[in-house]
């Protein structure tokens, strides 16, 4: 492989530009995945009003919307950064077809019944919730879910970082994989400590911690906020050092920007 001649985007050589049949159906299976989440479920709305209340469900399809798309575009993302396809990946991305066509469901539970408590009934909830133990048990489900999608996106960037001599990695590309695999190790820790709050607190009677595993998630700003900026701040102070060369050019800070 020509690294010299690859296309080159925010600095990382991009060697996987070629669509294959894998990365194809990991496409469509988000895409259906998503189209589970639209507004209006089985049938179309017959008058105004009932588009009007079809509407209301317009916040949840925004907030899962967006955080398919997260997993979408980190497995976009790691396909044409190194263009890896072996037997390990592949079964990674299939598990990550498998999860997210399964995560859609208690996905869609948890977020609107979190803009339901938000918008003070608003937002209708899309399933019934009799009592801590349910709520509990959809935070649990969710959080599953979370961790898997997550975990994924972290082993498929820790392979490539693991072969990333047959790859060429020079040491921004390195680091570039290494915030990645941080970012999304977060989401897993983060997951984790949703999922087992809600375990214990199943058969609580302190009503005002019903919503604390749904409420975990929303440190997840603030850490991969710090994430991005640490590690921003290391990939430019190493390209500002000039020890990062490519055909014989030193890399500079337009390069990357």
């Amino acid at each position: 492989m020509d690294l010299d001649s690859l296309p080159v985007k925010n600095g990382f050589r991009m060697r996987g530009e070629a669509v294959t049949r894998l990365e194809t159906l990991v496409d469509a299976a988000f895409a259906f995945a998503l189209s589970m989440l639209v507004i209006s479920v089985g049938t179309l709305p017959k008058d105004v009003p009932e588009l009007f209340l079809a509407l209301h469900r317009l916040p949840t399809f925004a907030a899962c919307f967006l955080i398919v798309v997260v997993f979408w575009l980190a497995h976009n993302r790691w396909s044409r950064r190194y263009g890896l396809d072996d037997a390990k990946t592949t079964g990674l991305s299939l598990a990550l077809v498998f999860t997210v066509l399964v995560f859609v469901f208690p996905l869609r539970i948890v977020m609107s019944g979190g803009m339901n408590s938000m918008t003070g009934g608003w937002v209708p909830s899309e399933m019934l919730v009799r009592g801590m133990e349910d709520l509990q048990g959809c935070f649990i489900v969710y959080g599953a879910g979370f961790c898997v999608l997550s975990a994924i996106i972290v082993q498929l960037n820790r392979i490539a970082l693991k072969r990333g001599s047959e790859l060429g990695l020079d040491a921004y590309e390195v680091l570039c994989t290494e915030e990645e695999i941080g970012a999304f190790r977060n989401l897993v820790l983060v997951g984790i400590a949703s999922s087992t709050l809600a375990f214990f607190l199943r058969h609580s009677e302190v009503r005002a911690l019903a919503g604390l595993p749904g409420f975990l998630y929303g440190t997840l700003g603030f850490t991969q906020t710090w994430h991005h900026r640490r590690a921003g701040a290391r990939r430019r102070a190493l390209v500002e050092s000039g020890a990062v060369v490519r055909g014989g050019r030193v890399l500079t800070r337009g390069d990357i920007d």
